[in-house]
């Protein structure tokens, strides 16, 4: 009976692991070359497993994108929920500001996924970003500013466009612009 249950465990080790890597190299393939243009086969590959595996856990390579997007919108709310606690509203603009500061480059496929997804119908949507949006307009509104919305929009707007070059490797002057908008912020 012990040995029976230590092989359960060994063998759910291995099947998490296992599921793991199929997670890693679906994410990896897909944020650098497509969803389209990658196929379960060169996953499996990648993954080091059969591709029956693949489908055996996810039935198809959509549920296995699907897969990777939850668990990318789980550190999305993570991370977003900081901010969203804040309750002072130049932390919540300088918690805005350094966000796409802090991605560890261990995370740039889960980013560069996201952004890439933007331009699927079936994955984008538009109001993901609206609790953030609602966020930073209070604080704006709260410091006064003319027109906090647009305040609010503009800001979104940069920060994605920073996150960008970030990803693509084209902001090397990362502290630099950080205190840049900081300082114009005055958060």
């Amino acid at each position: 009976m012990k040995n029976s249950l230590h092989l359960q465990v060994i063998t759910y080790t291995l099947m998490t692991d296992k599921k793991e890597k199929i997670l890693q190299s679906a994410l990896v393939l897909f944020a650098n070359e497509g969803v389209s243009a990658t196929s379960t086969n060169k996953i499996a590959k990648l993954a080091g497993v059969s591709e029956g595996l693949i489908f055996r856990h996810y039935k198809s390579k959509k549920g296995l994108l699907n897969a990777i997007i939850e668990n990318a919108e789980q550190k999305v709310n993570i991370l977003f929920g900081d901010i969203m606690m804040q309750t002072d509203p130049k932390s919540v603009i300088l918690k805005t500001i350094e966000f796409p500061f802090l991605i560890k480059k261990s995370e740039y496929n889960y980013w560069k996924l996201q952004f890439k997804l933007k331009w699927e119908e079936e994955y984008n949507n538009p109001n993901k970003m609206k609790p953030l949006l609602d966020k930073l307009t209070w604080a704006f509104t709260q410091l006064n500013y003319d027109f906090p919305a647009l305040e609010a929009q503009y800001m979104l707007q940069t920060l994605e466009s920073i996150s960008t070059e970030i990803l693509k490797g084209n902001l090397t002057n990362q502290q630099q612009f950080k205190q840049f908008l900081i300082h114009k912020y005055s958060a």
